[in-house]
């Protein structure tokens, strides 16, 4: 079995945490693969794209939030409930993209222009 990095996503500015086992998708088979195969995301869990300025949901079969976010982690753009089959726009200030179950951006609070900060898990 392949391990994981897991990743904990706090957003600073509105004392939330957007998950605690966050996926990080960093490779190029990780990043092509996704979520594709899963039928939900749990609340807490997720995905970490980068580098990424935007993504698609082709072939998914759930909607999911999406935070775009640049090299210092702030957020520079934010969609909720992206549905199955769908583009976003490039955000070209993006490093990478975290990939959230539905209701995490309303739940947080998330907007863009707050600071996130990302804990890695070294134990895993």
């Amino acid at each position: 079995m392949e391990s994981r990095d897991i990743i904990s996503v706090y957003n600073t500015t509105r004392n939330s945490c957007l998950g605690g086992q966050i996926e990080l998708a960093d490779t190029s088979m990780r990043r092509l693969v996704g979520l594709l195969g899963k039928r939900f995301l749990a609340k807490g869990t997720g995905l970490y794209i980068v580098p990424s300025q935007a993504i698609h949901t082709v072939g998914m079969t759930f909607p999911i939030d999406v935070v775009f976010i640049d090299k210092k982690y702030s957020v520079v753009g934010v969609r909720k409930a992206v549905r199955p089959f769908r583009l976003t726009r490039v955000f070209w200030k993006a490093l990478g993209v975290l990939e959230l179950p539905v209701g995490t951006i309303s739940e947080t609070k998330t907007a863009v222009g707050d600071q996130l900060k990302f804990v890695f898990d070294i134990a895993n």
